[in-house]
C-alpha cells in the first residue's frame, strides 16, 4: 500500500486500505480503472468522499451518490447490501423458502441495480418476483404482501437530484425495515469483508417477471376505498392535469382516476416520458414550485380545476388549487394531508362508519392541526417518529384490534387505506381528484374548504428550512448544531417563553420551567423539538438519508373567518421568520 499512502497523503489508513482492496480485489476492469483515474488526476478529496465511509441505512435504506467507492451506490455497495439482507432473512426465516419482491424507478442505473439485486437473490436461492418495467414504490410494497414475500426492494432515489440513486428495503408487511430489522441487516452487511463474500451468479429460473397483473390487483384495492361516488359521477368532466414529472406515476395515475370515473385529465406530455435526467426540471420534487411550473401553466390555460404532481417513484404527491383570485396556488404537504383525513373522517362519519375503534397516524412533524380535527370526530390519533415506516409500524402493531383510515406526513406523503404500507401517490391523487370532486359537487373549491377548515380548528401554519452540509465535514458540523441545541436550549422563540424541550435521542421531555422530565414513549432518535407557551413547535432534526439538517416551524392562531385569513396568514409568515432569527439560521 506503500504508492498509495504517497499519492495519498490526507487520507487516513482505514480509507488508504479500502481504495486498495478495490484496486486489486474481484472488481471489474472499469471500476478499477475509474478509481486510478482519480488517484492519477490528484483528486483526493473526491476519492475520500467515495470511501471514507459504507453507505448506512438511513430512514429510507441506501442513498446516495452513483460513482465508484464504498460510500457510492453502485453495483458492489448494492450487492453487498442484497448479500447481507439475504444472511439476515435466512437466519430470520430459518427452513421456510424465501421470496422478494423487486421494483425500480426512472432513474438513470436504476434498472440496472434492481437487475443486480435480484439476481444476488436469486443466487442465493431466493424467489424474486421482479416487476418487468418501471413501477411506484407504493405497488412494491403492495406487491411483498400479495405474493406473501418476506422481503422486498425498490431502486429509488425518490426526489433527489438525477446524480443520485438509492435503495430501500421492505419487510414481510410491505413497510420499510425499521429497528432491530435495520441495524441487523448492516451487522450483517459489515460481515462481509470482501467482494467475494457477495454471490452474483443467479439462479436465472427463480426471476419470475410481473406486471399488469398485480398493476389490476393494486389498483382494485384503491378504487375499493372511494367514499363519494356519487359526486364523482356528477363532477366527472373536472378538469385535472397531471404531471409524472418524468416519473413512474404515468403508469398508474392516469388510470386510477380513470377507474375512479374521471374522464377529463390532461397529462404534462413534455414531462410524460421518463427519463432519469429529468430534463424539463432541476429538481424532480412536488414540493419545489418550478417542478410544477409546466402544469400549472397548462392548467390556467385550460382553466382547469386541480394540479396534480408526483415525484419519480410516486410515492409523493404536490398539488396547486385555485385561490379565490381564480389564481393557482400550491398546498403544502400539511394543507393537503389535513384536507385528506377531513375529508375521510367527514365521509366515514356522514356514512356512519364511525365505532371508536379508528385511527389516524401523522408524525411528529406533522401540524398538530391533524390532531385537532381527529379529536373532533372523536378518532383515534398517533404520533410516530419521521419516516413513514413509523406510520406503517403503526398499522401493523394494530392490526386487528383498530381500523386505520388515513395518515400523512408533511413531506407529502400520505397514505388512505392499509393494502399498502408505505406513502402513496397513486391512490393519493384518486382522494385528493374525489375530494375536489366533492367540495365542487357542494358549489365550493377546495380553497374554500381549507379556509373552512382553518375557521373551525385554528389557522396552522408550518415551515421548513433544510440546509445542506455536504461530505464528511458537514456532517461534523450537523453533530455540533445538535450539541448546542441540546446544551443551551432557546429561553424564548418569538416572544415567547420555551417550555418544552423534547429530545427523543435520550427519550426525555424536559420542562424548562421547573426542570421536571417525562419518558418520551417513542424509539431513540436524533430530533429535538422545543414547544412555547403559545402552542408554537420547533423541531431540529438532521436526515437520515440526505446530507441536510431539517427545521420545522410550526405556528398557529384562531381565524374568525374566511375574511381575515389575508391578515392572520401575514402575522404568522412574520412569526416564522422572527423563529428563524431567533435560531440565526438567516
Amino acid at each position: 500500500m506503500s504508492e498509495i499512502t504517497t499519492q495519498l497523503p490526507k487520507a487516513d489508513d482505514a480509507t488508504k486500505k479500502k481504495i486498495q482492496t478495490w484496486l486489486t480485489g474481484s472488481y471489474d476492469a472499469d471500476t478499477k480503472k475509474q478509481i486510478q483515474s482519480l488517484i492519477d488526476a490528484g483528486k483526493e478529496d473526491e476519492l475520500i468522499e467515495c470511501f471514507y465511509k459504507d453507505l448506512e441505512f438511513g430512514t429510507g435504506g441506501l442513498r446516495g451518490l452513483m460513482g465508484v467507492g464504498s460510500n457510492r451506490m453502485n453495483k458492489y455497495t448494492i450487492g453487498a447490501a442484497t448479500q447481507g439482507l439475504c444472511n439476515y432473512l435466512k437466519k430470520n426465516f430459518p427452513g421456510q423458502p424465501l421470496k422478494a419482491a423487486i421494483a425500480h424507478d426512472s432513474r438513470n442505473n436504476s434498472d440496472f441495480f434492481a437487475r443486480t439485486t435480484a439476481e444476488v437473490f436469486a443466487a442465493n436461492g431466493i424467489q424474486v418476483y421482479f416487476f418487468k418495467a418501471l413501477r411506484s414504490t407504493p405497488e412494491l410494497s403492495f406487491a411483498i404482501r400479495h405474493f406473501g414475500c418476506q422481503t422486498g426492494v425498490v431502486l429509488t432515489a425518490s426526489h433527489n437530484p438525477k446524480e443520485y440513486n438509492g435503495y430501500k428495503a421492505y419487510w414481510n408487511d410491505g413497510a420499510q425495515v425499521i429497528a432491530p430489522h435495520d441495524k441487523n441487516i448492516i451487522t450483517e452487511v459489515q460481515k462481509i469483508t470482501s467482494i467475494d463474500d457477495v454471490n452474483f451468479n443467479a439462479n436465472k429460473s427463480l426471476i419470475t417477471e410481473i406486471g399488469e397483473e398485480v398493476d389490476n390487483a393494486y389498483l382494485n384495492e384503491i378504487v375499493k376505498l372511494t367514499v363519494s361516488p356519487d359526486a364523482i359521477k356528477r363532477q366527472k368532466d373536472m378538469k385535472v392535469v397531471y404531471t409524472p414529472i418524468h416519473g413512474t406515476g404515468i403508469v398508474l395515475v392516469p388510470e386510477v382516476l380513470k377507474r375512479f370515473g374521471f374522464e377529463n385529465v390532461r397529462v404534462v406530455q413534455e414531462q410524460a416520458v421518463p427519463d432519469g435526467n429529468f430534463p424539463t426540471v432541476v429538481y424532480p420534487n412536488p414540493e419545489e414550485k418550478d417542478a410544477l411550473s409546466m402544469a400549472v401553466k397548462q392548467a390556467t390555460e385550460w382553466n382547469a380545476d386541480l394540479v396534480m404532481a408526483t415525484d419519480p417513484d410516486a410515492d409523493r404527491v404536490g398539488i396547486a388549487i385555485k385561490n379565490d383570485k381564480n389564481e393557482f396556488q400550491l398546498l403544502n404537504g400539511n394543507q393537503t394531508g389535513s384536507l385528506l383525513i377531513l375529508y375521510m373522517l367527514q365521509a366515514w362519519k356522514n356514512a356512519n362508519k364511525i365505532t371508536g375503534k379508528e385511527f389516524i397516524v401523522k408524525t411528529i412533524v406533522t401540524t398538530d392541526l391533524i390532531e385537532k380535527i381527529a379529536k373532533k370526530f372523536g378518532v383515534k390519533y398517533y404520533n410516530t417518529l419521521t419516516g413513514f415506516k413509523y406510520i406503517a409500524a403503526k398499522i401493523k402493531e394494530l392490526e386487528g384490534k383498530e381500523q386505520f383510515i388515513a395518515g400523512g406526513e408533511e413531506s407529502y406523503g400520505y397514505l388512505i387505506g392499509d393494502s399498502v404500507r408505505d406513502k402513496d401517490a397513486i391512490a393519493s391523487c384518486a382522494f385528493i381528484a374525489e375530494m375536489v370532486a366533492y367540495a365542487k359537487d357542494q358549489g365550493k373549491s377546495l380553497y374554500d374548504m381549507l379556509l373552512d377548515m382553518y375557521v373551525e380548528y385554528g389557522f396552522y401554519k408550518e415551515h421548513l428550512i433544510s440546509l445542506t452540509k455536504k461530505g464528511k465535514t458537514g456532517a461534523e458540523e450537523i453533530q455540533t448544531m445538535m450539541k448546542e441545541l441540546r446544551a443551551t436550549p432557546p429561553k424564548t422563540l418569538s416572544g415567547s417563553p420555551v417550555e418544552w424541550m423534547f429530545d427523543y435521542d435520550s427519550q426525555l421531555a424536559t420542562n424548562l420551567t421547573n426542570g421536571t422530565t417525562k419518558k418520551i414513549e417513542l424509539p431513540q432518535e436524533n430530533v429535538l423539538q422545543f414547544k412555547t407557551a403559545d402552542g408554537t413547535l420547533v423541531s431540529a432534526r438532521p436526515s437520515g438519508t440526505e446530507p441536510k439538517i431539517k427545521f420545522y416551524f410550526s405556528v398557529n392562531e384562531p381565524l374568525a373567518s374566511r375574511a381575515e385569513y389575508a391578515a392572520v396568514d401575514k402575522k404568522l409568515d412574520a412569526k416564522i421568520q422572527t423563529l428563524i432569527s431567533d435560531l440565526k439560521l438567516a
